[in-house]
């Protein structure tokens, strides 16, 4: 899609020059005039403490959670940063315009609230054109899309949650889509039904989280989830009724390893109203999508 055998800078010398009486590191053959100290490293600028190695990683993880806020949200302010996260406002402002002067964020000029820079979209880009299954599934997701006339996702697994690593839209599913998150927890999605009820991994993470709410439709319990998740075995097929955005529907179908172990998911997604009415046909067509996608992976 690897820098004399009694010279100063010498062991040999340094233990010459401190049996004379020379200070270690001063130049030979100049004795120091009586009363100056031996050199010492130079003192730490006043108001300046030096930045420990466990600090840095502090702040890299503070800026990477100030690019979690913009999940989802299209733009906040200094103010939003700082009381999501929990830190002061001059500091969510410091890392704020480091993030912009490397393109991960920008300033609005008109609302003057903050929002993700096009160099982080520019990294998301490479990133997706270097996944394998992305590159195998983009064009039978295409032909899904075609046929099912229906916005399509492929979802990939991140800890407990789903992530849809591809999203194919059609002009209606743009419009129904729009501020929709890319990521979910696993349990109110489809996809999350699809790749969990064929990966024990997933399945456990989720349950061990717990079941947030995201629409009264969302499952919040283990026995609910237990009961979706073998519904889905028996099915082939995941289905999500306005669990995650109410009046949003979709069908997933798990693509699987050799194994039998789920590792990704293709979904259908409309309106509840549109998906509902023809649910076997959009079933098929997510199982013959998924199961060619694994096929090709696996050759």
């Amino acid at each position: 899609m690897t820098l004399s055998p009694l010279h100063p800078h010498s062991p040999g010398g340094m233990r010459a020059e401190a049996a004379h009486g020379i200070p270690a590191g001063m130049p030979s053959g100049r004795l120091p005039a009586p009363g100056t100290p031996a050199r010492r490293p130079a003192p730490t600028p006043i108001g300046r403490a030096p930045i420990s190695g466990s600090e840095t990683l502090k702040s890299v993880a503070t800026a990477l959670d100030v690019l979690e806020c913009f999940a989802l949200d299209d733009e906040l302010g200094v103010s939003d940063i700082a009381r999501r996260l929990g830190i002061a406002k001059s500091t969510a402002h410091r890392l704020l315009s480091t993030l912009c002067s490397r393109g991960l964020t920008e300033k609005n000029p008109d609302s003057g609230q903050y929002r993700l820079g096009l160099h982080l979209y520019e990294l998301g880009q490479l990133a997706q054109s270097r996944l394998k299954l992305r590159q195998t599934a983009l064009p039978l997701l295409e032909d899904l899309r075609r046929v099912s006339g229906l916005s399509v996702h492929l979802g990939v697994i991140d800890g407990a949650d789903i992530v849809y690593a591809e999203r194919l839209e059609t002009p209606a599913g743009r419009e129904l889509l729009a501020g929709v998150s890319r990521r979910w927890p696993s349990h109110c999605t489809s996809s999350g039904k699809a790749i969990a009820a064929f990966n024990a991994e997933l399945a456990q993470a989720r349950r061990d989280i717990g079941f947030p709410p995201r629409t009264t439709g969302t499952i919040r319990s283990i026995r609910d989830y237990d009961l979706a998740l073998a519904e889905t075995r028996r099915l082939g097929v995941g289905i999500g009724h306005g669990e995650a955005v109410t009046g949003i529907s979709s069908v997933a179908a798990p693509v699987r390893d050799l194994s039998g172990r789920a590792y990704a998911s293709v979904s259908v997604v409309g309106p509840s109203s549109v998906l509902i009415g023809d649910l076997d046909r959009t079933a098929r067509l997510v199982r013959t999508v998924a199961g060619h996608i694994a096929h090709r992976l696996s050759a």
